[in-house]
């Protein structure tokens, strides 16, 4: 997540009344097929490896433009830069990596969903231009709780991703009188994308027990764990309903755990049993990705590691893409290009900003604004491993 304040000619215009009645009649057709066809099932082990055996050695990165600080600013249509994402994806693969996973949001969906379509089929392009395959994440339960649409307010210094924010936000969980609208996000996006070849997964939620935190504290969703193990399920019926030929997964995150079969939480348990492959989160030394690779390997199915590396607690490119490889373990790190979320930033600015001063370590990121790679090394490395990119 990053910073370079190129701006292109956008892709739309101010929403009108006219692209609101669109976007209305897109997600009452597509949630009218979902509702015609039967849901598809989970897929069978067979089926999982068969899908994971087409692809390469996954190798990526959470992706965010530099002069995005959270997924609104990406995707709105006032600030949704695809010459800065070209730019920047260009370094992804100039690196050797071939998927990037993408957070979505549902209020551009509800703004202006054809709009919002759009804009993912244009990201869509220039990611395959770049030998780039997509992750989308449609949901967040991460950071700023409540969501608002327009101009987003600028990094706050010193802070790691200081604007970054939750999908779906804190009132639309808790009011089940919106399900339906986020049943038409889920719905309509995966209607539109779910026989993509460029769109590898879906990755319905992530994080999703993550919290609730003091940040909940100002909101009607104190108890926001369990309106997530309410929701979740329903999200995986209606992206089922949308028949994606593309595997379905929500991580597991909490890295201290123990994920043998046994050791699963019964939401861990829900999040692996409703998943076609199974993903996780690991930001500690490769001796301990290790460990939990070997648990998650007793679920019998392809491993997604979606989120590593950070540096200031033992998770590096160096220490975990190796022990990735030889598991044959999709690895996608952290941060592309420092920007405005400022996740070269330690996660603990929260409570001791950076402000008279740099780290001595960047905690995520790759590159700098200007293209310059934080460590050479890395990149060699990445590049080395994959056998793919510049030399």
């Amino acid at each position: 997540m990053i910073a370079i304040h190129q701006r292109a000619a956008r892709i739309d215009g101010p929403r009108h009344g006219r692209g609101l009645l669109q976007g209305l009649i897109v997600a009452l057709c597509l949630l009218c097929a979902a509702a015609a066809a039967p849901a598809r099932a989970r897929w069978p082990e067979a089926q999982a490896w068969a899908w994971y055996e087409r692809q390469p050695w996954l190798v990526g990165v959470n992706f965010i433009p530099s002069d995005a600080i959270n997924q609104l600013e990406m995707w709105q249509a006032a600030t949704y830069d695809p010459v800065t994402i070209d730019r920047e994806l260009g370094l992804a693969e100039g690196a050797g990596m071939n998927v990037v996973r993408v957070f979505l949001h549902d209020l551009p969906w509800q703004q202006d969903a054809a709009g919002f379509t759009r804009r993912i089929d244009d990201f869509l392009a220039i990611a395959a231009r770049h030998h780039i395959e997509t992750i989308f994440v449609l949901f967040d339960s991460c950071w700023d709780p409540q969501p608002r649409l327009g101009p987003q307010h600028p990094p706050l210094p010193g802070i790691h991703n200081s604007g970054w924010v939750q999908s779906p936000g804190a009132r639309a969980l808790v009011d089940r009188r919106q399900w339906p609208r986020l049943q038409a996000y889920v719905s309509g996006v995966i209607g539109a994308f779910g026989h993509d070849p460029r769109v590898l997964a879906w990755d319905l939620w992530n994080e999703p027990d993550n919290g609730p935190g003091s940040a909940y504290a100002r909101t009607d969703a104190k108890d926001k764990n369990r309106y997530v193990a309410a929701l979740l399920p329903q999200v995986y019926a209606w992206a089922r309903a949308a028949d994606p030929v593309q595997p379905l997964t929500s991580g597991l995150y909490k890295d201290d755990d123990d994920w043998s079969p046994q050791g699963l939480s019964a939401f861990e348990r829900m999040q692996v049993e409703q998943s076609d492959v199974v993903s996780f989160h690991n930001y500690q030394w490769p001796e301990d990705f290790e460990r939990h690779v070997r648990w998650l390997q007793q679920q019998h199915r392809p491993l997604l590691c979606t989120e590593y590396m950070a540096r200031t607690v033992g998770s590096t490119i160096d220490g975990t893409l190796p022990v990735a490889q030889r598991y044959h373990v999709a690895a996608i790190s952290w941060g592309l290009v420092d920007g405005k979320t400022q996740t070269r930033l330690p996660w603990d600015s929260w409570d001791h900003p950076y402000i008279r001063s740099e780290p001595p370590i960047w905690h995520h990121d790759l590159f700098h604004a200007d293209g310059t790679p934080y460590r050479q090394r890395e990149i060699d490395l990445l590049r080395e491993l994959t056998g793919r990119g510049a030399r």
